[in-house]
């Protein structure tokens, strides 16, 4: 438990520094809290970066850039020992993750999205795995596809759920910056545990109600997931909006290769590159089947309430995905903003 405060509070620090600092400043911070080796699994079309140099000059300074008054807001921000691996040198390792929104205006742009000049809340996630109290790994989503929403070049059809619906936990302190008991934090990994890979790992490809996902969500269940799906905001619209359509994409979906599986109080959290493993054999968000094997890039958050879940924060990278299918989000998205710039 003391280890795990003494994580936390390293990655609050590297946060602020990184976040205070300036586009010139980044390289120095990223070299003071992070090791040579350091390796950062980023979302498509920025990927793995092998160094904090290389972090710093490919994603945080671009980033600062482009958004000078930069600023994060934190919803969720928890630690814990995995339970679940990728690799043998991450076997039990210690987690701290944290998702909420990055806020400022674009005055340039970054990765090919224009700068329009007006407010944006941009979702973000980032688990860093430690070892021996050294953070050495770290994977980052950024919702791209909701980002690319918002300043109106729209990559997907529109979102079946609402739209930009992705609040902090409700009646609940999702920020732990005290320790968590011990009791809390074993019932919500036992749960966590039985959901991912009884429940989502149970469908029989006949139907929803078999997988007994009711026994793990509340009837009002908030499910917070990514630009091109939409928040759904009870257990009937999750099933409606993003089950039922994802199954049929993907039926012999399994979660399998998850790099992290942890729990603090109330709080669950899974990471992975590679987390879900499927086939793409049926149409999704207006794609036909594409026959592919997909790595699927995921991180969830889920707050448990008794014995059921009652949120889940979901974050996909679209843009890997949509890639492994063929199709090619940036590019569709330049097609649009190049559209608009010619008038």
């Amino acid at each position: 438990m003391q280890r795990n405060q003494a994580n936390k509070a390293r990655v609050r620090d590297y946060w602020s520094a990184i976040d205070s600092a300036t586009p010139e400043q980044l390289p120095a911070v990223a070299n003071a809290y992070l090791p040579p080796d350091f390796l950062w699994k980023g979302p498509a079309p920025l990927g793995t970066l092998a160094s904090p140099a290389a972090l710093a000059e490919q994603f945080l300074s671009p980033l600062k850039r482009a958004i000078p008054d930069l600023s994060r807001q934190t919803h969720l921000f928890m630690g814990g020992q995995s339970i679940d691996h990728v690799g043998s040198d991450a076997r039990d390792a210690c987690w701290v993750a944290g998702t909420g929104y990055l806020c400022g205006t674009a005055s340039g742009s970054f990765l090919g999205i224009p700068a329009t000049g007006q407010p944006l809340r941009i979702r973000w996630s980032e688990f860093i795995r430690f070892k021996d109290d050294v953070m050495v790994e770290s994977q980052l989503i950024l919702d791209f596809v909701d980002w690319f929403e918002q300043i109106g070049l729209p990559v997907l059809p529109g979102t079946r759920g609402a739209s930009h619906v992705y609040p902090a936990a409700t009646g609940f302190d999702g920020v732990l910056e005290t320790a968590q008991g011990e009791e809390d934090t074993q019932l919500t990994l036992e749960l966590g545990h039985k959901l991912l890979y009884g429940g989502l790992n149970g469908f029989d490809q006949d139907n929803l109600s078999s997988m007994g996902m009711a026994d793990f969500f509340h009837p009002n269940l908030k499910w917070y997931g990514p630009g091109g799906i939409g928040a759904c905001l009870s257990f009937a619209e999750f099933e409606q909006y993003h089950q039922q359509p994802w199954l049929v994409a993907f039926p012999d979906r399994k979660v399998e290769a998850l790099e992290s599986l942890f729990a603090e109080g109330r709080l669950l959290a899974s990471s992975g590159v590679s987390g879900v493993r499927a086939t793409h054999t049926g149409p999704y968000l207006g794609e036909a089947a594409s026959g592919a094997r997909l790595d699927i890039s995921g991180i969830d958050f889920w707050l448990r309430s008794d014995e059921q879940f009652t949120e889940n924060w979901v974050f996909v990278d679209m843009i890997d995905l949509f890639g492994q299918m063929g199709i090619d989000l940036f590019g569709r998205m330049a097609e649009l903003r190049d559209k608009r710039l010619a008038g």
